[in-house]
């Protein structure tokens, strides 16, 4: 039998409370779900990560960083006209392998809030870190044009948005992303 490293141990954690808080948000998951999931007890959990929140703020982390690295390496090498729609398929292929890595973006979104609500600023700024980091990456992407910049990241949170209300991949509201936001 071979023994995960505590790093392969702690990506595992992630990978799980991605796939809990996606469905149950953040206040509706329990660590004891997660910890069950992966099949380690909760204080070893714990020894992984701080608190509940720790593990939250990873998963999110983890999410942006998938999502910014999909982005940057589909439009590696491109002209700057193919870049949109490289990028575009990449987030298609990302909804299409994991829905639930979405899902988990709109349930940050929604603790970002109610911790904002109860005066926890501090994991708003990390959360808001991780985005700044996407839209610079997608930015670069695109050239450093504001307008298509801000265009493709509306159509990646309508997406999401969609795949949140229940509507699968390919649903014809997708169409507009799948064609990208820039006009013909």
């Amino acid at each position: 039998m071979v023994r995960m490293s505590a790093e392969e141990r702690r990506e595992s954690v992630i990978r799980a409370a991605m796939g809990e808080f996606a469905h149950g948000g953040y206040k509706g998951t329990s660590t004891e779900a997660i910890a069950r999931r992966v099949g380690v007890s909760q204080p070893y959990l714990f020894r992984l990560f701080p608190n509940k929140q720790a593990i939250f703020l990873a998963a999110s982390q983890h999410c942006l960083v998938i999502t910014r690295e999909a982005f940057q390496e589909a439009a590696k090498g491109l002209p700057l006209e193919e870049r949109l729609d490289a990028m575009a398929t990449a987030y298609q292929d990302l909804i299409a392998d994991d829905p639930d890595r979405l899902l988990m973006q709109m349930q940050t979104y929604v603790a970002v809030a109610a911790a904002e609500a109860e005066g926890d600023h501090e994991f708003g700024e990390a959360v808001r870190e991780g985005w700044q980091d996407l839209w610079d990456a997608v930015h670069v992407e695109l050239g450093g044009d504001v307008d298509e910049t801000t265009t493709f990241l509306a159509y990646g949170m309508l997406c999401n948005t969609l795949l949140s209300l229940g509507f699968p991949p390919g649903h014809r509201n997708w169409e507009g992303f799948y064609k990208t936001a820039r006009p013909e």
